[in-house]
């Protein structure tokens, strides 16, 4: 350092000491020029990387907030337009088999699945009090038998008498009458030994017609009690079914008989069935406000079991408003109304005249166009002016 600028910065070294320590001075402030300097910058990089964060944040802070729903474009109801009901398959004939004879089970022949013709044995029962009942009656025949033939030869007899008025007539007709008695005891026991007769032929259990055993609830040795409601077998013809299905009072003007109906299963995905509707009750139920339908359903492949669920469409005609998905509604204090979304998202709730119920569309015959977009499964908490993010199912291609 020179004479002037020691001069100009009024140092005045005073040696070696004087100039050791304006150099440590220099050190000490470039090094505070050095960490302030670092120190800048290090705020600097911590306020736009909190800033950058939060701009992150923002932005996914406002796209969970946006609510995404699913958009249809209502639809013409148009005389396809089928009405879908439960029903449960039931064979064509099914019946119950139960004993006429009372006795102890002694085999039986067809088991559960087995398939069976008219008049073949199923069970066998043995009623040995049967037997000895009819023994008794036949033998009690024989006696009767006895006594109307002398009853007979009697009243021949005084008949005779009576021509010859050796006898009263009050006489003649006391042996006519004995006659006719013992006449009419001997036609009680025959009619006794028939009944009997036909009870032991009961005593072999048959099928009333083919089809198929359902059910078998006795074994090898059981008592069988005649007067018993629990059957023996279930038998089930099942190359034909029939459904029974509740139409509601509003449509049942629509369903008459002879009229083609589609059934579908869940189990078998893909496949209908078809069916006809046979007979109607032809009366409104007043429990429930229904028309019970019988349908018929040819059954030759065997690919429908009895006692099945299905569904059963029924086609309607309709009238010239539209239809939309029952989850599209909003059943609120005021009324029904749909929320409908403009081109910005906008939500705009509309009152709605609701028509018949199809299931899972429903009729709508005022408030809204083709043209809208109605919201499917709208939040509960939806309101009018919502913003929403829209999704719009594609049309269904025929």
């Amino acid at each position: 350092m020179t004479q002037q600028r020691h001069s100009s910065l009024a140092i005045h070294p005073t040696g070696q000491h004087g100039v050791r320590r304006v150099r440590v001075w220099h050190r000490l402030r470039s090094g505070f020029m050095i960490v302030l300097g670092l120190l800048l910058i290090g705020g600097g990089l911590s306020l736009w990387r909190s800033q950058t964060q939060a701009k992150a944040l923002s932005a996914a802070t406002a796209k969970n907030a946006a609510v995404t729903v699913v958009v249809v474009h209502p639809e013409l109801a148009g005389s396809s337009q089928a009405l879908s009901l439960p029903g449960t398959l039931l064979g064509k004939v099914e019946s119950p088999i139960s004993a006429r004879a009372s006795g102890y089970l002694t085999r039986w022949t067809r088991d559960i699945g087995a398939p069976v013709k008219k008049g073949e044995l199923l069970a066998e029962i043995s009623s040995p009090e049967l037997g000895q009942q009819l023994a008794q009656a036949v033998a009690s025949r024989q006696q009767s038998v006895s006594s109307m033939n002398l009853a007979k030869s009697t009243q021949e007899r005084w008949k005779g008498l009576l021509e010859q008025r050796a006898v009263s007539q009050q006489e003649y007709d006391e042996r006519r009458s004995a006659y006719e008695q013992a006449a009419a005891s001997l036609a009680s026991v025959d009619a006794n030994i028939q009944r009997l007769r036909e009870l032991l032929s009961f005593t072999r259990v048959v099928a009333p017609f083919d089809g198929v055993v359902t059910k078998r609830n006795v074994n090898v040795g059981d008592l069988i009690d005649a007067n018993s409601t629990k059957p023996l077998f279930v038998l089930t013809q099942a190359s034909a079914l029939r459904a029974y299905v509740y139409v509601p009072q509003a449509y049942a003007k629509g369903v008459q008989v002879g009229q083609a109906v589609k059934l579908t299963q869940a189990e078998l995905a893909g496949q209908s069935f078809k069916g006809m509707v046979t007979r109607t009750a032809k009366a409104i139920d007043p429990s429930n406000r229904s028309l019970q339908v019988e349908v018929g359903i040819d059954n030759a492949g065997g690919q429908l079991l009895p006692g099945s669920y299905v569904q059963v469409e029924m086609p309607l005609s309709q009238h010239n408003g539209l239809t939309i998905p029952v989850n599209a509604l909003l059943l609120r204090g005021e009324g029904p109304r749909v929320a409908l979304v403009g081109e910005q998202g906008k939500v705009t709730l509309v009152p709605v005249g609701l028509g018949k119920d199809f299931g899972m569309k429903i009729e709508v015959l005022s408030g809204i166009t083709v043209d809208d977009r109605v919201v499917l499964n709208p939040p509960d908490g939806l309101e009018e002016g919502d913003r929403l993010s829209v999704v719009e199912r594609p049309a269904k291609t025929k």
